[in-house]
């Protein structure tokens, strides 16, 4: 069974670093200095470092035409570049956390669900992925409830 983890694209959130802040404030995002690191970044998929620049902000990440379709907030590192992990590659950032795996069929709507922790990750992917009505996942942070990112069928 092959799995592909997706990270959103850097390009969607570009045009928002030449914002200054009244601007980003009219939008409802949150430009913010990490002074501790450790915030997930959804276009890198690695945690942040201290003193970087991040962005706070809602994202529709689940843009679908059913029941299901949500927002929430999620980080992006200003520096951050698009992630491209190879087949069944899981990032470090999703193996230290407690996480929310939700599985989805061809039509948006919710097959099955998890929590596991991040070191049984690999393992909850390939069950879900075992049922033949699951199309694709979404990988949350369990306890803020915010997404991290999609899981597809990896050709």
């Amino acid at each position: 069974m092959q799995f592909q983890v997706v990270a959103l694209p850097r390009e969607t959130f570009a045009p928002l670093f030449a914002l200054d802040d009244a601007a980003l404030r009219a939008r409802g995002i949150e430009r913010r200095i990490d002074e501790e690191g450790g915030a997930p970044c959804r276009v890198s998929l690695e945690d942040s470092m201290p003193g970087e620049t991040l962005y706070l902000l809602t994202h529709t990440h689940h843009d679908v035409a059913s029941p299901y379709r949500a927002t929430g907030p999620i980080f992006v590192r200003e520096n951050a570049s698009t992630a491209r992990p190879k087949p069944n590659e899981l990032p470090k950032m999703l193996e230290r956390r407690l996480l929310s795996l939700r599985a989805y069929d061809a039509q948006a709507m919710l097959v099955t669900s998890e929590v596991v922790e991040g070191a049984r990750l690999r393992e909850a992917i390939e069950t879900m992925f075992g049922r033949e009505e699951v199309a694709y996942l979404h990988v949350h942070n369990a306890r803020p409830g915010c997404f991290n990112c999609a899981v597809e069928r990896a050709p």
